[in-house]
């Protein structure tokens, strides 16, 4: 082990050729085949640093080479679809999800914290036409969706400020709040509400609700959320009752989570 780069947490000492090669995962993971030399240019490293750590990676079944070109390899899914069927709120959630996704025929997601960040764990895509703009696995800013607000809503003080101090408020579009009085005033309407809104603050043309999912302690373990084209979810009529249903799907899996 030798003293790598500087966390989000601190100095620590970390082992530098791990870091290499989940820079090259994270590359690959954007979905793009690449061959070596683009790699190498992609993460700022020599070729034969990188074809090395490829190479490896092949040999572990983590990456395929397509006539010179690399692309992740099916052994992440596992490992992921694994980790997911771990946690006790995805099993509780799960049918909860599909009912709520057939009743509002929009997109019902489950979004849960891990680094600071929301990573929607699982989705369930409706009835109606248009897919989210995003896809299971992957990982969003707090502050600028409604399932990450509400998750924020209900983190302890001092934990909720480390994320915003250590994530910051990146603008993703022109509606996200960026401003940390103005996040403060709306998580303290969420946890008057116990219901958030995205109001195309992570995507231009979607919006989303979403209600959190609490702890006996009230801490925040995960948060449902219906997502669809901001035309559909500004209907005000719509938007009441995907509240009530998000409110009662959240007290469902609550109830699970808490019961012996």
């Amino acid at each position: 082990m030798t003293n790598g780069r500087a966390g989000n947490d601190g100095p620590t000492r970390v082992a530098k050729t791990t870091m290499t090669s989940f820079e090259i995962v994270e590359a690959l993971s954007e979905g793009e085949r690449m061959g070596v030399s683009e790699l190498a240019r992609t993460v700022g490293l020599a070729k034969g640093t990188v074809h090395k750590h490829l190479t490896t990676l092949h040999r572990l079944n983590y990456v395929v080479n397509e006539d010179g070109a690399y692309r992740l390899g099916l052994r992440f899914l596992g490992l992921g679809v694994g980790v997911r069927n771990t946690l006790p709120v995805h099993g509780h959630a799960r049918r909860h999800l599909d009912a709520l996704a057939e009743a509002t025929g929009e997109v019902a997601s489950l979004v849960i914290p891990e680094h600071g960040y929301g990573v929607y764990v699982r989705m369930v895509t409706g009835e109606r036409d248009g897919g989210p703009p995003y896809h299971e696995g992957e990982r969003v800013y707090l502050h600028a969706t409604a399932g990450g607000k509400a998750l924020l809503a209900y983190l302890p003080d001092e934990e909720r400020e480390r994320i915003l101090e250590t994530r910051g408020l990146p603008p993703l579009t022109d509606n996200t709040i960026t401003s940390r009085a103005e996040l403060r005033t709306e998580l303290q309407s969420i946890r008057d509400r116990r219901i958030a809104y995205d109001r195309e603050e992570h995507v231009e043309g979607w919006r989303c609700v979403a209600a959190p999912i609490t702890d006996a302690e009230n801490r925040a373990v995960g948060a449902v959320s219906v997502s669809g084209p901001a035309e559909r979810m500004m209907d005000r009529t719509t938007d009441a009752d995907i509240s009530g249903l998000l409110g009662s799907t959240a007290s469902a899996i609550q109830n699970k989570l808490l019961s012996p």
